[in-house]
């Protein structure tokens, strides 16, 4: 794994677009999971957002398509996030986006203390979360959780950098307040 991590996804996709299978594959490795539980945060069924993962990627298998440098997670999680609104809209859903799977990561081996602590603590910021405003509660999960620079999440949401900056902000201070009412005063921004 960590020698999966020193390349970076142009090269894989690259090698793909060269003929090389692998590098697709390992792309799939790299992101199928946590695209998963983004998707999954439209459709809330993980069994559609796995399939729409897996149409993410034949899409790029596909098309093809030429990605910029450095834009290849935004273009991915864009087609992701198109996907799975098209099929929301298909199936006239109306639910927003979500975090019900969010403490559904892998623990790693803590004491048991601290991971009642955490467990309470994902709870608590999950109930938050539920509570703001869609577009802030996206814009924070891609660039908190997904660890997006703020064009990337553009490029995702269709928003400019400067309307990404402001949901960010913005949600962090609504998730802030809402968190203090909740008792939790430490939480690190």
């Amino acid at each position: 794994m960590r020698a999966l991590s020193r390349i970076t996804d142009e090269i894989l996709y690259n090698q793909y677009l060269e003929g090389e299978e692998n590098g697709l594959t390992k792309l799939m490795e790299r992101y199928g999971n946590s695209l998963t539980f983004y998707i999954n945060g439209y459709l809330h069924d993980v069994n559609e957002a796995e399939d729409l993962m897996i149409e993410a990627f034949a899409y790029l298998s596909i098309k093809k398509p030429r990605i910029a440098d450095g834009c290849f997670r935004a273009y991915l999680y864009k087609t992701a996030r198109n996907l799975a609104l098209r099929l929301t809209m298909k199936n006239r859903l109306r639910r927003c986006f979500g975090f019900e799977d969010i403490d559904k990561e892998p623990e790693s081996r803590t004491l048991i203390e601290e991971v009642v602590q955490t467990k309470e603590r994902n709870h608590i910021l999950r109930m938050c979360m539920e509570q703001l405003n869609p577009n802030y509660r996206e814009a924070l999960y891609l660039v908190y959780f997904e660890s997006m620079r703020h064009a990337e999440a553009a490029a995702v949401m269709r928003k400019s950098e400067k309307q990404v900056a402001d949901l960010v902000y913005r949600g962090r201070n609504s998730l802030r307040t809402r968190l203090v009412q909740e008792g939790i005063t430490n939480a690190e921004y």
